[in-house]
């Protein structure tokens, strides 16, 4: 690590030969993490819904990192048909992926469902992804040391619970309840998957990790976030999107990382700062929980794993 114990990204290790599929990386956190990743010699995938703004993202990073190996890959997370088709092209290109990073996500949107009916942050944020993962694992599996990383969220821990009986909201709908059951959705998934893998006597290990409050992209569904100088006021008591991205490199790249660990800021009530192993909430770690919510998921999206 650096002089300073602070981990930053002259601490990812050299990633020439490695294929990192990373969500939502057209902006904000996974654009970050794409761009340090495609500088240390990765071959990165944009996985991203709007290919156009995939493109203008994979020209910033060349200017930065001549010569970096990134496409761009159309993926909704919204459409299980997307995700399907998707999926099938990346396994077609990559034989082996050794990077899977999780990391799209909506915030706080208005009531809106997926293109499958599901309430639009559960389906996106969680049931995408849990989609995207089974698909792809044969081509992570044989990869040895490959890693699937989940960015989870502080917010799995406001009003958040996994609601059974109303997973998808239909009875009432509350944005940010709706938010933090999809986000610990992200995480009680990363555990289970972790458990799964290590049963396989698998090297692939699963990992989370969480930005803090990152000023991105993310962040406009916000009440107050189209006023002026929202963006200047939030700047100051939030991580720039290069700081929250740390906490997903460490969790994809640190040789001491090990399954199933979570890693997010270092700073007060982990709003800010460097990454750090943290814990998460009790709740998260219900293991009764996680495997109804595994079999739900594999219900809702028709994808089973091959473990």
């Amino acid at each position: 690590m650096s002089g300073n114990t602070k981990w930053t990204k002259a601490d990812v290790p050299d990633q020439s030969g490695r294929v990192a599929v990373i969500t939502g990386s057209n902006t904000g956190l996974g654009l970050e993490t794409a761009r340090v990743l495609a500088e240390r010699g990765a071959r990165v995938v944009l996985a991203v819904r709007n290919v156009d703004k995939g493109a203008e993202a994979a020209a910033a990073i060349a200017k930065t990192a001549p010569g970096a190996d990134v496409s761009v890959q159309r993926l909704d997370l919204g459409s299980l048909r997307s995700v399907r088709t998707a999926a099938e092209e990346i396994a077609a290109a990559h034989p082996r992926i050794d990077l899977l990073i999780n990391n799209a996500g909506l915030m706080y949107p208005p009531k809106g469902h997926t293109d499958d009916g599901f309430e639009l942050q559960f389906g996106t944020n969680h049931l995408g992804h849990f989609a995207l993962t089974g698909l792809l694992l044969e081509n992570v599996l044989p990869v040895r040391d490959a890693r699937i990383v989940v960015v989870a969220s502080i917010a799995h821990t406001i009003r958040a619970g996994i609601h059974f009986e109303d997973l998808q909201w239909e009875q009432s709908y509350n944005r940010v309840a709706a938010y933090g059951q999809s986000k610990l959705a992200n995480l009680m998934f990363a555990y289970a998957l972790q458990r799964r893998l290590a049963a396989a006597n698998a090297t692939t290990i699963a990992v989370a990790a969480h930005p803090g409050v990152s000023n991105t992209e993310l962040m406009r569904h916000i009440p107050g976030s189209s006023l002026p100088g929202f963006s200047k006021l939030a700047g100051l008591v939030t991580n720039s999107a290069a700081t929250g991205a740390l906490a997903t490199l460490r969790a994809a790249t640190d040789p001491a990382v090990t399954g199933g660990q979570y890693y997010g800021p270092d700073g007060f009530r982990e709003l800010m700062g460097h990454p750090v192993l943290v814990s998460s909430s009790d709740q998260s770690h219900d293991q009764d929980v996680q495997e109804r919510l595994w079999s739900v998921s594999e219900e809702l999206t028709g994808v089973t794993y091959a473990l």
